[in-house]
C-alpha cells in the first residue's frame, strides 16, 4: 500500500503503528511540504535623507509583491512582505536587517539603496546566511565586500564608469575633476572613474568631498581648478539641488561641461529647479522619458508606477519617480521567484540552492523585467543591464547614446568569483 499520510493514519488508528511514530512522520511530512507564506523582507529608507528615493523602492516592493500574490505566489505560497524603515542611517538599517532575519524570520531580503547602509548589511546577511539584494551602487557590495550571499540586479560604480567614461572623455574632455559627498558612494564613484579617465591618458585634479549636511556649497566650488573640462559630480536629493543650483549662479556650467550619474538627479524635475540642470549630462539605467525604452513593459510599468511617460512624475502629486534605481525593488521579487521556483525551496535548509540558481540567472524583457533583459553574472552577482548617456535639453531627458547590456559585459570582466566562497 502506498504509504501516504491517509494511510499512514488509517494505520495508525487501527494500531498498526504507534502514536509517537504517527507523530514523527506527519511533523517530516510537514516540514518536507510547508505551505504557509514566504517572508521576505525589504530593507527601505521612509524616513531621513533617503526618503524621497524610499517612496518608491517601496511602492515597487508593493506592487511586485501584489502581482505575484494575485498570480498565485512563489511555488502555490503566497509572499508575506516584512518592511523596516532603515532611517536613512547604517547602524540602524543593519540593526533593522538583523530584526527583519532574526524576529520577522525573513528568509530573502531586498536590500537598501544607501550604499552606507548595504555596506554595513551585507556582513549580516553572510553571517546568517540569507540572500541580500543591494540596490545602492558602491561597488564594494559585489566586489570587495562582497559575499556568496550578497547579489545587485542593478549597476555599481565599476559598470557606471566603464559605460560612461569613456564617451565623456572622447566627447566633453580630458581634464576632470571631481566633487562628491564624503561617504562611501562618493568614493567609489571617484576610485572607479579616476582609474578610467587615467588610462585612456587624462588628467583627474584631486577630488573634492564635501561633508554630509552642508548647504553651502560656494567654499567648494571655488576649490574646482581652472583647467577642468569636465565637473564630474556625485550628490542626491536636496545636496543635489544645492549643488546645481549654486554652480548655475556661479556660471560654472559656461566654463566646463557638467557630467553625473542618474543618482544626482533621482526625484528631481529639472522644471522645478529653473533649469539648473539644463545641458548637464547622466548616465541613466532606465530611461525617464518612455520614448527611449518605447516596449509595451515599460509603458505598462509606468501606468502601475502611476506616473507620466515623459517626465516620471506621479499623477496628483509632485513626487518625480527615483527610475533609475526603484526597478531593483520591483524586479528583485521577480527573481527570487524565480530562483525559489528552479531551486524548489521550502525551507531555510534549501537557501544554499537559490543561491546556485541566481548564480547567472537570465531575465528576458517583460512585465517582471520592465527595465530590459539583463543576467545576474554567476562570478560576482553583478547585473549586466543596459545603460543610457541623456543630456538636459529644455529640462526633459533627450538619448544620446545607448549602452547595451551585451557591450557592458565585454567592457567589465568580473573581478571576483563568490562562488569560489562555501555555502
Amino acid at each position: 500500500m502506498k504509504n501516504t499520510r491517509r494511510s499512514f493514519l488509517k494505520l495508525a488508528l487501527s494500531g498498526t503503528v504507534s502514536a509517537s511514530a504517527l507523530y514523527l512522520g506527519l511533523t517530516k511530512d510537514l516540514y518536507a511540504a510547508p505551505s504557509g507564506p514566504i517572508t521576505i523582507g525589504h530593507q527601505c529608507e521612509l524616513t531621513g535623507g533617503f526618503s524621497s528615493w524610499g517612496y518608491w523602492h517601496d511602492k515597487c516592493a508593493k506592487a511586485a509583491v501584489k502581482i505575484i500574490n494575485d498570480g498565485g505566489g512563489i511555488a502555490g505560497r503566497k509572499v508575506k512582505l516584512a518592511i523596516e524603515d532603515t532611517e536613512s542611517n547604517p547602524a540602524a538599517g543593519s540593526r533593522k536587517l538583523r530584526s527583519l532575519i532574526e524576529r520577522r524570520k525573513a528568509s530573502f531580503v531586498v536590500g537598501s539603496v544607501h550604499s552606507g547602509i548595504m555596506l554595513a548589511s551585507i556582513p549580516i546577511a553572510t553571517e546568517l546566511k540569507t540572500p541580500y539584494f543591494s540596490a545602492g551602487e558602491a561597488t564594494e557590495a559585489t566586489g570587495s565586500k562582497g559575499s556568496r550571499y550578497s547579489f545587485r540586479t542593478g549597476t555599481d560604480t565599476y559598470a557606471l564608469a566603464a559605460a560612461g567614461a569613456p564617451w565623456a572623455y572622447k566627447n566633453l574632455g580630458k581634464t576632470w575633476t571631481m566633487i562628491f559627498p564624503d561617504y562611501a558612494w562618493g568614493h567609489s564613484h571617484h576610485q572607479e572613474h579616476k582609474k578610467i579617465i587615467e588610462k585612456l591618458g587624462g588628467k583627474v585634479n584631486d577630488p573634492i568631498a564635501v561633508p554630509l549636511g552642508t548647504k553651502d556649497l560656494v567654499p567648494y566650488l571655488s576649490k574646482i581648478p581652472k583647467n577642468t573640462e569636465v565637473l564630474f559630480s556625485v550628490f542626491f536629493g536636496a545636496l543635489s539641488v544645492a549643488f546645481y543650483t549654486q554652480q548655475k549662479a556661479m556660471r560654472l556650467d559656461e566654463k566646463m561641461k557638467m557630467y553625473s550619474v542618474s543618482g544626482t538627479i533621482e526625484c528631481i524635475d529639472p522644471r522645478d529647479i529653473g533649469g539648473a540642470t539644463e545641458g548637464v549630462y547622466f548616465l541613466e539605467n532606465f530611461p525617464r522619458p518612455l520614448e527611449y525604452k518605447n516596449d509595451s513593459y515599460h509603458k505598462d510599468f509606468n501606468k502601475l508606477m502611476n506616473v507620466d511617460d515623459v517626465y516620471a512624475k506621479e499623477n496628483g502629486s509632485n513626487k518625480v519617480m527615483a527610475k533609475s534605481h526603484c526597478w531593483q525593488s520591483y524586479e528583485n521579487f521577480f527573481v527570487l521567484k524565480a530562483a525559489i521556483e528552479k531551486a524548489g525551496w521550502k525551507t531555510k535548509k534549501d537557501t544554499p540552492e537559490v543561491v546556485k540558481a541566481l548564480e547567472g540567472l537570465k531575465m528576458k524583457n517583460s512585465l517582471a523585467h520592465p527595465q530590459g533583459s539583463k543576467i545576474l553574472r554567476a562570478q560576482d552577482h553583478s547585473g549586466m543591464i543596459d545603460c543610457y548617456m541623456s543630456r538636459v535639453e529644455k529640462s526633459k531627458f533627450v538619448l544620446k547614446k545607448r549602452i547595451p547590456r551585451d557591450e557592458m559585459e565585454k567592457i567589465l570582466p568580473p573581478r571576483y568569483d563568490f562562488r569560489k566562497s562555501s555555502l
